[in-house]
């Protein structure tokens, strides 16, 4: 007992003269059998050494130094109730304990972060083992440019597998839009034109606040490596756009410079589909737009509010028609006297909508650019048309629509690609649902009506004869990270003469299985 006293004298006289309660001992006691006992001599104990002792009861500060101080010392108490191999295996089995807490709070949040990934529509992240912190090795350039700008590199493969029952207009596969009048016969193929690079080049300083970058894009929908039996299988690249952006962060005001696409292309609202991507479906058939050089003022009206955002876009481009002239050498219709595309557009988009409203004007001279070519039917045509659209994503569901109006539209896909004083109107409608983070499908329809009377007016001047279109798709996509899978039903039915009384109807199927890998 003389180990015992000499601990319960430093408690009395070494110490404030607070004694542990058996709340502040109670953790201890699950240690060993030992340290059980002593806990409780510390606990009951107390009341036989003096009235001093009670107060200490109310310090947990005390009890911890006194379980701590009986741990070192060798009571003959814990001498006779344990040994020190107990000792040691009571330690061990904590740490055991420990162990398994820990191991199972890394299991939940484990469970939790993929939770969050799946809500995320991501892979789930995986926990890395603890290990020791090392500093990361400097980074090796990819790509070299002027000081201070950044370039990145990005892009997707796409490849399409594809069954047709008629030979379709713009191309066979993924360019496929609507049927050649009075086709015939089936075919299949396996497309990757619409695989796409891109360049994105931020961080340049222009002057004052102004500063900005560059964009350069392609795909390879720029025709074939020749005529010969394997030319098909060596696709040519083309350029898709390549301009450069001068940006003001403070006023909200960007100048975009070179080709792009005109505003009257729904650029952020284009129908979902993973075949249709370089030629979107509707294209020419409810959705109209096309790429030219040209510059675009874009001016956030109320910048920096809170609420919906609200753009003015005003842009000219180069002219374009379908000759007189060599219309791979500017001298079109379009080009002749200096008259560009003038176009507005004004957007607005909220947390989970958009809506736009755009239009376009030109003037184009039939007689070329010498001013000597011969004029069907008139000199010159005005180019004009109005355009609104917006989308909805309402939870899991995804709503898009669009529809025009004009005359004159050819050089914009309009017309159903028909280059004349033509009137039309058009539009597309879609709806999507996702059911999973990885499953949605879409329900695509799109319609053009040129004016039947203007259409065989100008037949044999830039009409070819079609009347009117009708295009329904249907598709079911898995995404899944960077890798997206489709499967996809595309029926299209075209009206058409060829000599102005006849008509003829012509309807064509294509179903396609496609692929992408995003980076």
């Amino acid at each position: 007992m003389m180990y015992y006293q000499s601990l319960m004298e430093f408690v009395r006289f070494a110490l404030p003269k607070t004694a542990c309660t058996d709340v502040a001992c109670s953790q201890p006691r699950t240690l060993s059998d030992g340290l059980v006992e002593t806990v409780v001599e510390c606990t009951t104990g107390a009341d036989s050494i003096n009235e001093g002792m009670t107060a200490m009861k109310r310090n947990t500060l005390f009890c911890a130094l006194a379980v701590a101080m009986g741990l070192v010392v060798t009571t003959p108490t814990l001498a006779r109730s344990t040994s020190r191999q107990d000792q040691v295996e009571a330690l061990t089995r904590l740490v055991e304990k420990q162990q398994q807490q820990l191991n199972q709070q890394q299991a939940d949040l484990q469970a939790l972060r993929d939770s969050l990934a799946k809500l995320e529509n991501r892979p789930a992240q995986q926990t890395a083992p603890a290990s020791p912190a090392v500093a990361p090795a400097p980074a090796t350039p990819v790509f070299t440019s002027a000081p201070g700008v950044s370039v990145a590199l990005h892009g997707f493969i796409s490849a399409t597998a594809f069954s047709q029952n008629k030979s379709f207009v713009f191309g066979n596969g993924t360019n496929a839009e609507f049927p050649v009048p009075g086709s015939k016969g089936s075919l299949s193929g396996f497309d990757v034109q619409n695989t796409r690079l891109w360049f994105d080049l931020k961080g340049a300083k222009f002057a004052g606040n102004w500063g900005g970058g560059g964009h350069i894009e392609m795909d390879f929908y720029g025709g074939y490596n020749g005529t010969g039996a394997y030319s098909q299988q060596q696709p040519i690249p083309r350029l898709r756009q390549a301009y450069m952006d001068l940006t003001n962060p403070e006023s909200g005001s960007t100048v975009r410079i070179g080709q792009q696409w005109d505003l009257m292309f729904p650029i952020d609202n284009v129908t979902t589909s993973l075949t249709n991507i370089a030629f979107p479906l509707g294209l020419g058939t409810g959705m109209i737009g096309w790429r030219f050089p040209g510059a675009v003022w874009m001016q956030d009206l109320n910048h920096g509010a809170d609420g919906a955002k609200w753009r003015l876009d005003l842009g000219a481009f180069e002219g374009n028609w379908s000759g007189p002239g060599d219309n791979v050498n500017y001298l079109t219709a379009g080009n002749a006297g200096f008259k560009p595309q003038l176009e507005a557009r004004l957007h607005v988009q909220g947390r989970d909508w958009l809506a736009y409203a755009a239009g376009h004007y030109s003037k184009v001279d039939l007689t070329g650019v010498d001013g000597t070519a011969p004029t069907p039917i008139k000199s010159s045509i005005t180019s004009e048309g109005v355009e609104l659209g917006g989308s909805w994503h309402p939870g899991a569901w995804m709503f898009k629509g669009n529809v025009y109006t004009g005359r004159g539209l050819g050089q914009l896909f309009g017309g159903l690609v028909q280059f004349g004083d033509i009137k039309e109107m058009g539009g597309f409608v879609q709806a999507g649902y996702q059911f999973t983070p990885n499953w949605s499908t879409n329900v695509v329809y799109g319609f053009s009506k040129p004016n039947t009377h203007d259409v065989i007016t100008w037949l044999g001047h830039g009409s070819v004869g079609r009347l009117e279109n009708r295009q329904t798709a249907l598709n079911l996509i898995y995404s899944a990270g960077a890798y997206e899978l489709g499967v996809q039903w595309m029926y299209d039915t075209l009206d058409s003469t060829s000599d102005g009384i006849n008509r003829i109807s012509t309807s064509g199927n294509q179903l396609s299985l496609s692929g992408l890998y995003h980076f």
